[in-house]
This record gives structure tokens, sequence and C-alpha cells, in this order.
């Protein structure tokens, strides 16, 4: 139910913050779906109305969109974070604009501005096969991902078509993943991967099965929004070495970090848990007893020092 608005003379229209950011109404918008920020409130006629600190955060992010930050990266973050974001951008002096699309990503963002499903699981199937399941997640999938997403957020795209190439990019993957000869005889370390109840972004947890996967690993994928202590009884029931859960950027970062230390207690101490997060606030307050991942290319190192532990433990 969407909260009613206090009367208060200190609330701003969507016009008025229009006005104050540079953010077009219909930006606020699609960021209100997207990221589930802004947050307004609601009049007695239905419009909206925006809190002073929800404005000041926008004015920081509109500043840092201003400095190269692309929308994806920032919107959501609490203030405190875009202040560190934007005092370490003033310190060093240099705009975070990320590269354009290379020319394989972009001809795949051409397949799904054109809605040709075929074509662009066909052009991501032989590109993947040239450039490998690894390098194909880093190089191709990723950044089209983020450009889809960004074009979203600018409403150059309908929600649609950024689902057809989330869908199409999830068929490939699971192919490939069927398809990945076993690389090590005992299947080890055993993962369970998913995410706790909120979190809708599956793909990115599919991304890390296949990385786990070229490693040796043996995942079973429970997909998302698996409650906690489904979470508890399905990692003993794989005898899971490894719990590895899924964040976004637009996870609640203090509910998300209290759920992952009641979950490391719930878990036998033999049991690692993983989480992959982009989020600077995560990664920064971590959680004892937990690997926060930033990158999915950290998987491999993650893995590397899971090894050299697991060698040296007595019995081994």
């Amino acid at each position: 139910m969407t909260p009613r608005a206090p009367t208060a003379p200190t609330m701003f229209t969507i016009a008025a913050v229009e006005r104050d950011t540079r953010l077009g109404k219909d930006t606020l918008r699609v960021w209100e779906r997207r990221y589930g920020f802004p947050r307004p409130l609601r009049d007695d006629n239905g419009e909206r109305l925006y809190p002073p600190e929800q404005v000041e955060q926008l004015r920081h992010i509109r500043r840092l969109i201003d400095a190269g930050w692309r929308p994806g990266r920032i919107v959501g973050l609490p203030l405190e974070e875009l202040l560190r974001v934007g005092q370490t951008a003033d310190q060093e002096g240099a705009p975070r604009t990320e590269p354009t699309l290379a020319a394989e990503p972009q001809a795949l963002y051409a397949l799904v501005r054109a809605h040709d499903v075929v074509a662009l699981r066909r052009a991501l199937m032989q590109m993947l096969l040239r450039r490998g399941l690894a390098h194909f997640i880093s190089g191709v999938a990723l950044p089209l991902l983020a450009e889809i997403g960004e074009a979203w957020s600018r409403g150059q795209l309908e929600v649609f078509e950024e689902h057809l190439c989330s869908e199409a990019i999830e068929t490939v993957l699971r192919t490939a993943i069927a398809t990945t000869p076993e690389m090590r005889a005992d299947g080890s370390p055993r993962v369970l991967l998913t995410t706790f109840p909120g979190e809708l972004h599956g793909l990115g947890l599919l991304m890390a099965e296949a990385l786990f996967t070229l490693e040796g690993a043996s995942c079973m994928n429970l997909g998302c929004q698996t409650p906690l202590p489904d979470i508890v009884a399905a990692a003993q029931a794989h005898r899971a070495d490894i719990v590895a859960l899924g964040f976004s950027m637009v996870s609640p970062s203090a509910a998300s970090l209290d759920h992952l230390a009641e979950l490391r207690h719930r878990l036998p101490p033999d049991i690692a848990l993983w989480a992959g997060t982009p989020q600077t606030a995560m990664l920064r307050r971590g959680v004892e007893g937990v690997r926060l991942l930033a990158e999915l290319a950290d998987i491999h190192t993650g893995l590397v020092l899971w090894r050299e532990r697991d060698m040296a433990a007595p019995g081994a």
C-alpha cells in the first residue's frame, strides 16, 4: 500500500525536483520502478511528493552522473556513500566514465533493439564458442547487460526488451553449463547457489554457477528467493562445502548483512559462506566468517584459497 504523505511545506513535487536536480520526470519514474529509489510519498490526489532527504540524494546523484558515473552504480546509495564517492572522484580528479561497448556487444545490442531473438541467441552462442565461457561472461554478457540496463534507465528501452536480452543470455549460459565437461574427478567443492527472499536478480547467480563449474565445482543452483531455513536444509542435504549468495545493487545493505550473519550462525562451521555484491557499503562493513566478492572474477581467487586451506586441513 502506498504511504500517504504528511502535510508539510518541506515536501517537493515532482516538478520541483525536476527543476532542482535537472533530472527529468520520466527519469525519476523509471528509477523508482527499476532501482526502488527515489521513494516518493503521495498526497490526497495521488501525486508524488519527495522528502527533502531524498532530494538531497538526487542532487548528489546528478553531480556524479555529470562526472561520468552510470546511474546503475549509484542510484539508491545512501547519502553518506554518495558523499564518499564524490570525495574520491574529486581527489583523484578523473571522471568515472566507462568505455563504450566493443563491436561485438554493440552488435548484440542492435539485435535486442530489432527484437530478433533467434539471431541474438545464435550470435551469443557464436561469441561464446569463440571466446570461451569465462571471457564470454566478462567481455560480452556483462558489458551488454550494463548497457541494456542503462538504456532502460534512460527510457530508451522497454522492460520487455531488457527481459528479451536476459532470457537469451540465460538460455546460452544454461546450455554452456550443461555441456561443460567435468574438470575435477571429485567435483569439489560442492557449491549451493541462491539468493535471499526479495532478491530477484538470478542472471548473476547463473553466471556465478558457470564460473564455479569451469573451476570443477559441483553446483546446485536453487534460483532466487530461498528462505533462510531452506538454505540451511539444502546445504546439509547437498553436503555443500560452500554456500554462495548473490546480491544486486538495490539489495538493502543493512538487512542483507544481518541475514548473512544469521545464516552464518545457522550453518555448520565447516561450510564456507560466500556473498557476491557490487555494493561498496556491504563490502566495507563485511560480516565475520563470510567471504564477500566484489566481482565474478573473484570466484577463481576464492577457490584457490579455499583449496589451499582444504589441502592443509588435518587428514587431507
